[in-house]
């Protein structure tokens, strides 16, 4: 019996939706202009932790040694760095790579390079380069630091100097920006996400509106509410489903046309490269939300304008 209640139902959504004609069609194309908004989020999400972490990833805080520090010592502080749960990596640069690197970046500036042999030895500093996985977690590494110094065999401190201090105003900006980018971007998730269910909504409720006959006659012989309700949320749910088809049918072309023209734009990110790598993610984002808006924008528009 539950069978046959479930088929009717299905059977209906169907009818429902193939005899909408012109009403189906702009809902489906509503729901469509609504999923492909969803699906630019994603895109936009994307795009901003790509950015993010590229920025941070530019940001550190390096420790300089005394120029009598050992290797060995240094190598102890590197292990002690690495432990740490704020720490997402620590590469260390002898004071030699110090030096090449310092000849390489002012080979064009002989002045610079006759003074520095002038000194007659190597007067920069063995380092190491500290990234932490959050930058608002970088002033607990320098806390670390000074809280139970590097200490030499001999008993004195082997680190020079940890340029923090330059480094504090960049690094507690992008700290801010991260903040303020993830609550904007929940923000805007959320005003989507309203403005979404408000036009499916609006649209299906007038398809409602059009079988307003039909549900009284239903009312009249005893159908249920859950049976009333039932074909106008296949038929939602059908929209949703062709509305996603349709957005990852015209995604590809779109996302390849718009990722030839600003391939510079985004500092190495790929959008045609995200689309093919996250297919699923994007496949199951349209489907789930055509679906839900679809079905719960039915059971409202019934509901709320129609007294079911």
């Amino acid at each position: 019996m539950k069978w046959m209640v479930i088929k009717r139902v299905l059977v209906g959504g169907s009818k429902n939706f193939v005899r909408g004609g012109a009403v189906s069609a702009a809902t489906v194309l509503i729901m469509t202009v609504t999923l492909a908004i969803i699906s630019s989020l994603v895109f936009l999400s994307a795009l901003l932790s790509f950015t993010l972490d590229t920025i941070k990833n530019k940001v550190d805080v390096s420790v300089y040694f005394v120029t009598t520090a050992s290797e060995q010592d240094i190598f102890a502080v590197r292990d002690q760095l690495e432990k740490l749960p704020q720490v997402s990596s620590v590469t260390y640069t002898s004071a030699a790579d110090a030096l090449t690197a310092f000849r390489a970046r002012h080979a064009n500036d002989q002045l610079t390079l006759q003074a520095l042999d002038q000194l007659g030895g190597n007067p920069l500093d063995a380092s190491l380069e500290v990234r932490a996985k959050d930058p608002s977690e970088y002033e607990s590494i320098v806390n670390f630091l000074e809280a139970s110094p590097a200490l030499s065999s001999d008993g004195t401190s082997i680190i020079d100097r940890i340029n923090y201090a330059q480094n504090k105003n960049v690094i507690d900006r992008l700290s801010l920006a991260i903040r303020a980018t993830r609550e904007v971007g929940f923000a805007v998730v959320i005003f989507f996400a309203i403005a979404s269910i408000l036009i499916a909504f609006a649209t299906i409720r007038l398809a409602i509106y059009t079988a307003k006959d039909e549900i009284a006659v239903m009312r009249l012989v005893g159908a249920s509410n859950a049976y009333i309700q039932g074909p106008f949320v296949v038929e939602g749910v059908i929209t949703g489903i062709l509305a996603a088809l349709i957005v990852l049918f015209l995604l590809w072309p779109t996302i390849w046309y718009v990722g030839e023209k600003t391939a510079t734009w985004f500092g190495g990110f790929s959008l045609a490269g995200y689309y093919d790598s996250h297919f699923i993610l994007f496949f199951g984002v349209l489907m789930l939300s055509g679906i839900l808006l679809g079905a719960i924008a039915s059971v409202l528009a019934i509901r709320k304008y129609l007294n079911v």
